[in-house]
């Protein structure tokens, strides 16, 4: 069996969005007040932080909301964003306003007591920017510092608002915009600076990281996260050494490594650590063939904040080539190891491996599997290299890789409670079948907007028998409460459907994070009891907590995007999410109720004829997979956020040259695929399209008693 090939996206052809209401600015607020439900009050208390404190540990000392009494959680307020695609935030509070941003790095001022709007920014991100990026417009946040807001745009862009009415103080372009490159990462604040990375490793980019004057802009240093061209020169030390592990002309196809997510500030050691993602292209036999581990690919990268001189490196996936990321979560703790205090760093990347190192030497002190690992049997910790499997690198279309390319853990961040010892990871199970380039064309670079030298022919959902029930039974979520020190997990929560959102912890006992069924859920943080659950009709982002007046809040972003709500369609396409972009806040005793969601009651109309024979509809199937699955879906199967071109309308098929070709729909997201896509594949690609809209035309007739249709 054939399983789904490659899960991550750069929606291409449209995007929803609505623009602000007219007139009050509060006309999308929900909010009831009722009284505190606690005898006690706390002291007012921020989330300033991306992680809350310099450690991020997404660990709050509040205690108001607790064991005893979460059941009694309501809704306080909720405030509708103006887009209906991904939200992957963490909000920030500080002094009674919440700043949140959601897709196309739009900004919001809240009241975090009423969730009242207090300014919005909209940075005007030209929206053909969708073919430079993987996995949706999303943006998980602002930094704070110095009364600034700061804020990443997805085409590049660090700007620098004035926390009191949202006016640019500042907005400097990070990036070449002629390159693939994007931002979906929250900058992070190091002292005077604020460091940012990137993203556009699949479509072909050099990685780096830049830090940047929080007083002016300026840009006062960038390291770069992979060598470039040796002819060119290299730019310090580090790439050079680097250089000496690739192999072939890797510069051509980009090499990748960026740094799209997680970075950390240690004002204790005073080292920026910065998580570096996967290789340009993927498939490693492509952009360094004689092999080698490819520095500084999937590593931990520990640099001088005022500088960026590097100090020291671990590499989780030497020579990586199923986009294993060590861009997830980088959290600092200070633990007992070997009967000894030490200052340590700890990471779930992609790869399934739970990383304990030394964050002052980069020392690898622990590693053991937290997820479901096929491609390696363990982590040798006299060489600190993974013992590969006989099959990991067999890419026939029918191996199957775990984990996949998702990762056993993504971008939804996990959280750290000091009281129980436990660090709470939300992982996956997404198998996955590469497959080698089967024409000459996809071993070659700048053959298309994506660049990850495999063949996504590896499957395509109509061919699969009982996609549903697979579906079911091998795309999973689930919560594991990790003992970092024993190297093993203590209490996982129910298997469900893949989770999308991060973790927040509590002294009150508490571990808060997303559900299956789109629910915000509360477990108990040292057994895995559910104690609470709320439908919140969506995925969900990562929860924070903070307190005002003497009441605390569980505040929440949502919004359904990503890489599953497209090229992940397949297993999103029957999950029938009603998708709002939406901030929410719980209290003790809050009854808001939020709007009632949209009913979709449309009909699919019957298509038109096929009208070109069977191989010119499975040329088009080829193609399709080749440059249209990253955002439509594998099989056109699309979660809802990109169109599924099967419900593609009769004047959509009258231009359809128009649009694959011509571009008319690149202010929507469409950009023209005229480089590399003919007339005649284009035509091919709209054949097999109808073939597939007829097809799901056919299976949604009704059947009489007879069994005739």
């Amino acid at each position: 069996m054939r399983l789904v090939l490659l899960f991550a996206v750069a929606f291409l052809f449209a995007c929803s969005r609505q623009e602000p209401p007219a007139g009050d600015v509060t006309a999308s607020v929900t909010t009831v007040v009722t009284p505190a439900a606690s005898a006690f009050a706390p002291a007012d208390t921020d989330w300033a932080l991306h992680g809350n404190d310099w450690r991020e540990q997404r660990y709050s000392t509040l205690d108001q909301v607790n064991r005893e009494n979460v059941d009694q959680l309501g809704l306080a307020w909720s405030f509708d964003m103006y887009t209906q695609r991904g939200v992957e935030a963490t909000p920030l509070v500080i002094d009674g306003v919440m700043y949140v941003t959601g897709t196309w790095s739009m900004v919001y001022a809240l009241d975090a007591r009423t969730g009242a709007l207090k300014w919005f920014y909209d940075p005007q991100v030209d929206h053909s920017f969708l073919a430079k990026g993987c996995c949706d417009a999303v943006n998980r946040g602002v930094a704070y510092a110095a009364g600034k807001v700061i804020a990443s745009t997805y085409d590049g862009r660090l700007v620098a608002l004035d926390a009191k009415d949202g006016s640019v103080l500042w907005d400097v372009q990070t990036t070449d915009r002629d390159k693939p490159y994007t931002i979906t990462g929250a900058p992070r604040i190091a002292r005077d600076k604020v460091i940012i990375g990137n993203g556009g490793a699949e479509l072909g980019v050099r990685g780096y990281v830049s830090a940047y004057a929080i007083a002016t802009g300026e840009m006062v240093w960038r390291f770069y996260t992979v060598p470039g061209n040796p002819a060119d020169g290299f730019e310090n030390a580090a790439m050079e050494k680097a250089a000496a592990t690739w192999t072939g002309k890797w510069w051509e196809w980009g090499g990748g490594g960026t740094a799209w997510d997680s970075m950390v500030y240690d004002p204790e050691l005073d080292l920026l650590y910065v998580g570096v993602g996967n290789g340009s292209p993927w498939n490693a036999r492509l952009r360094s063939p004689e092999g080698g581990d490819n520095l500084f690919l999937s590593s931990i990268i520990a640099l001088r904040p005022d500088t960026g001189e590097y100090v020291w490196h671990y590499q989780t996936t030497p020579g990586e080539t199923w986009d294993y990321t060590a861009t997830q979560h980088i959290m600092l703790a200070d633990l007992e190891i070997g009967g000894k205090p030490r200052k340590v760093l700890m990471q779930a990347p992609k790869n399934g491996f739970f990383y304990v190192l030394d964050r002052a030497t980069g020392e690898l002190l622990s590693a053991e599997k937290y997820g479901v690992v096929n491609w390696a049997s363990h982590i040798d910790m006299a060489t600190g290299r993974p013992v590969e499997t006989p099959m990991a690198r067999v890419f026939d279309g029918k191996n199957v890789s775990l984990p996949s390319n998702a990762g056993a853990h993504n971008w939804p961040a996990m959280a750290y409670n000091p009281g129980t010892g436990l660090v709470y990871i939300p992982t996956l199970v997404f198998p996955i079948s590469f497959l080698e380039p089967t024409e000459d064309k996809d071993s070659k670079p700048g053959q298309g907007y994506w660049n990850v030298g495999f063949d996504r022919m590896g499957g395509s959902p109509p061919k699969i028998p009982n996609l549903g029930e697979i579906l079911d039974k091998q795309f999973l979520g689930q919560l594991v409460a990790w003992d970092p020190v024993k190297q093993e997990a203590r209490w996982k929560g129910p298997v469900s459907r893949p989770l999308l959102g991060g973790v927040l912890s509590t002294a009150g006992g508490l571990v808060f994070g997303a559900a299956g069924n789109d629910r915000l859920a509360a477990f108990d943080a040292a057994t895995g009891a559910a104690l609470w659950s709320t439908d919140t009709g969506n995925a969900a982002a990562a929860p924070v907590t903070y307190a005002l007046d003497g009441v605390q809040y569980i505040a929440i972003a949502q919004g359904f995007g990503g890489g599953l709500a497209s090229e992940g369609g397949p297993v999103a396409h029957d999950w029938n999410l009603k998708n709002i972009s939406r901030v929410m806040a719980f209290r003790i005793g809050g009854s808001a109720e939020l709007p009632a969601p949209r009913q979709d009651d449309r009909t699919m109309p019957e298509p038109a004829a096929v009208t070109a024979d069977t191989a010119v509809v499975q040329r088009g199937e080829v193609v399709y997979h080749r440059h249209c699955g990253y955002c439509h879906g594998d099989g056109l199967r699309t979660g809802g956020v990109t169109p599924d071109l099967r419900w593609a309308s009769p004047q959509v098929h009258d231009i359809w040259q128009d649009i694959v070709r011509g571009g008319v729909l690149e202010s929507r997201g469409m950009v023209s695929f005229s480089k590399y896509v003919t007339e005649q594949d284009a035509e091919a690609i709209r054949q097999y399209v109808l073939s597939e809209a007829n097809r799901l035309y056919a299976e949604q007739q009704p059947v009489d008693t007879a069994g005739a249709r």
